[in-house]
């Protein structure tokens, strides 16, 4: 089974893919996808909704893992800017009928390194252990990507191992 791990953002957006094989998971592929900032925002979601369709028809995950939405109360517009990108994306996986998961970052925390209020290093420190990676997977995005689809194959039932 092959998973997307996607977390959202107008102007990143961190992707990773993830297969199981018999002997545990294979990381595929790994990136971030840009959008310029300067450009006005029907733009830059239909640039990420391009970019989010072109991975899938390459890749054919059969799961998409994506970061729910949460809101700090000092910064709606980055809810709401964060709710337009992860609409763009779902409705991408779903014109593929790709099954779409959504987990919280909380969930992804405890379900990698056991406590749900892990910083974003001890996120990057448990995908490299999770997936024996030689070097620390950066930015942060890619590492909550990897964790997203980790999380997600294992909801899914499959075996990590």
């Amino acid at each position: 089974m092959r998973a997307l791990g996607l977390d959202p953002g107008l102007v990143e957006t961190g992707y990773a893919i993830l297969e199981s094989t018999p002997h545990g998971l294979s990381v595929v592929e790994t990136g971030v996808l840009h959008t310029k900032g300067a450009d006005p925002l029907d733009v830059r979601l239909e640039e990420l909704y391009t970019k989010i369709g072109a991975l899938l028809d390459r890749l054919h995950p059969e799961l998409v893992v994506v970061e729910e939405i949460y809101a700090e109360s000092k910064f709606p517009r980055t809810a709401i800017l964060l709710g337009h990108a992860r609409g763009v994306i779902c409705l991408a996986a779903r014109q593929r009928k790709v099954r779409i998961m959504a987990l919280t970052p909380a969930e992804v925390k405890r379900a990698t390194t056991a406590n749900g209020n892990a910083s974003k290093g001890q996120v990057q420190r448990a995908t490299q252990a999770l997936l024996g990676l030689a070097t620390l997977p950066r930015p942060s995005h890619i590492a909550d990507a990897l964790g997203l689809a980790v999380t997600g194959l294992s909801r899914a039932g499959v075996s990590l191992r």
